[in-house]
């Protein structure tokens, strides 16, 4: 009998009894380097070096109370609820932003019908950047989103779609018109705003900011005030929706490792939930509410371990930094997409593989809420044909794979544990050093976590280019012709669009002028006036006319627009 040696959840070497153990491993050591050498050396997308195998030595069940616990318990490793996908799976949510809004409108439905139980809606470029379709080059609009720039327009965008009843997703950066026109459709059709449900899912402007550099449209002390207000807003008057989503994803897609991204998201709602209480929030008023939306790459075992670490991080952080008393605070709620950044021009078959594995890792992870890529991402919009096999790629692993049986099915293993542990070390030196850069406004305004993903992102490139990361159509197992033909970029019906732009050109000459100008100077006031909600004045003026454009205009002249982002 010998023993081995193991270290204990507080950290002191203990002897663990195993009969044979020392033996056995010194021969495997003995065969391992014969077969394939001492030198071989792999490291995981955040620089974690992964060993050939791991052991008791590395995590024992002696951690498991520490580590692990129970599904809906402290530390909330395995899961956020007690029964998780179990009891209630995830959400499909399939992004979803093409042409027109009755473009959209017939494509939602579709998906709808598939079995999607949630919806978003990405505007088009030309709403990113705060301009409505009459100031946009015709030749652009609706390419990669749809044209919604009035309450008319979401109405369109919504037509049939029971508001009160399915959770909606709009990807709408700082001031949330796209939310405000929501809120206006619902009225409109007598749906209660405490009905509503869903999440303001591109809220994150520091994110927008750092990673989406042509996006962000107000100045960062503009933002900053406008989301604090719309988090307020919603907590008065639509409680069941999420005003807030951190978002990781562009971080990650930016170059950030999956280490990283995880420690400037947690670094972010931090950040968020101290403006919120520094204006009188109460913690519990607020981090129910709190959402993070992430990239699920490829790299199986570490996103798994990314999120598994990142859960229990921010339950301590929401307790013990924050001061949340209500469990529900402490709860981590993400929703994750599969990382398209991952998939290829190149043999674009191969991405339904890709999104596959990723899925699969997220389900693992314990996600809230998913959106799996068509396999023709990296080249066009989806086509209805590649979005409906992104659809039944989740029913397939859910209803056939029976990934739903067991409760975080990879709890207890000695990899992913000891992985967990060591990405929650790395998670948490990334947010030491925002932490000792001032915050994460202070640590983006210095330049920090844009030198910090820009590192990143060279070191994973010249992986690939030299070979050392394998990608299969790219760097390996190349073919001149894989006899799939390559999808053709999606572009919207010009004649429809040219026609939607006109509708919108007539829309603007019949409204009541004297509702917009009313409505616009309410918007100037609140804005310079700290004790009014500039929020629920956007909400005023998206229900009396006032378009996406104008609404931005108005703002960016108030609170202003390109300015550096300010530590205040």
């Amino acid at each position: 009998m010998t023993l081995a040696k193991l270290k204990s959840p507080q950290g002191e070497e203990k002897q663990l009894t195993l009969p044979g153990f020392e033996t056995a491993e010194a021969d495997w050591r003995k065969d391992y380097a014969a077969q394939i050498g001492q030198n071989r050396k792999i490291t995981n997308r955040s620089g974690i070096e992964i060993a050939p195998i791991y052991t008791p030595k590395d995590w024992s069940s002696d951690q498991h109370m520490a580590d692990l616990g129970f599904p809906g318990q402290s530390p909330y490793t395995r899961g956020i609820y007690p029964t998780m996908h179990r009891g209630r799976t995830w959400t499909q949510r399939q992004l979803i932003g093409l042409g027109t809004p009755a473009d959209y409108n017939e494509r939602v439905r579709k998906i709808l019908d598939l079995g999607a139980s949630a919806i978003s809606l990405l505007p088009c470029n030309s709403g990113f950047r705060g301009i409505d379709c009459g100031e946009a080059p015709l030749s652009l609009l609706g390419t990669c989103g749809t044209v919604v720039n009035t309450v008319d327009h979401m109405d369109q965008a919504l037509d049939h779609v029971p508001l009160g009843e399915i959770s909606t997703a709009m990807n709408d950066p700082s001031p949330f018109t796209l939310f405000a026109f929501l809120l206006g459709v619902a009225k409109r059709r007598g749906v209660p705003w405490t009905k509503i449900t869903g999440t303001s899912n591109q809220s994150d402007y520091i994110s927008h900011y750092v990673a989406n550099h042509m996006f962000y449209r107000l100045s960062q002390p503009g933002s900053r005030r406008v989301l604090v207000d719309h988090v307020a807003f919603c907590r008065e008057h639509v409680p069941n929706w999420n005003p807030v989503s951190v978002v990781g994803q562009h971080m990650q897609q930016a170059g950030a490792t999956p280490a990283e991204t995880m420690g400037f998201a947690l670094s972010t709602a931090i950040q968020y939930a101290e403006d919120c209480m520094a204006k009188g929030m109460e913690p519990d008023a607020i981090l129910p509410r709190f959402t993070f939306f992430f990239d699920i790459s490829i790299s199986f075992f570490e996103e798994i371990a990314k999120f598994r670490a990142g859960r229990r991080i921010w339950a301590r952080i929401a307790k013990d930094r924050l001061g949340a008393k209500d469990p529900r605070s402490w709860r981590f709620k993400f929703h994750g997409q599969t990382s398209g950044v991952d998939l290829t021009a190149q043999q674009p078959l191969n991405n339904i593989a890709r999104v596959a594995v990723q899925a699969t890792a997220g389900i693992f992870s314990g996600l809230q809420s998913m959106h799996t890529d068509a396999y023709d991402e990296a080249i066009t919009c989806p086509t209805e044909e590649t979005a409906r096999i992104a659809v039944a790629t989740q029913n397939i692993l859910r209803e056939e794979a029976h990934l739903c049986d067991v409760i975080d099915p990879l709890g207890g293993s000695y990899y992913i544990e000891t992985l967990t542990n060591q990405m929650e070390e790395d998670i948490l030196k990334v947010m030491d050093q925002i932490e000792a850069a001032g915050g994460m406004y202070a640590a983006v305004g210095s330049g920090l976590v844009q030198t910090m993903i820009g590192q990143s992102a060279l070191a994973a490139q010249e992986k690939i280019e030299t070979g050392v990361e394998k990608v299969v159509g790219v760097n390996c197992y190349r073919e001149d012709d894989d006899g799939v033909s390559q999808p053709l970029p999606y572009r919207p019906d010009a004649d429809a669009m040219k026609a939607h732009v006109e509708a919108f050109k007539t829309f603007k000459t019949e409204r009541s002028q004297q509702d917009v100008e009313k409505a616009i100077d309410d918007l100037r006031r609140a804005s310079n006036n700290e004790d009014l909600n500039v929020f629920e004045k956007v909400v005023d003026a998206a229900s009396a006319g006032v378009t996406h454009g104008e609404i931005i205009g108005t703002l960016r002249e108030e609170l202003g627009f390109g300015h550096p982002l300010v530590v205040a």
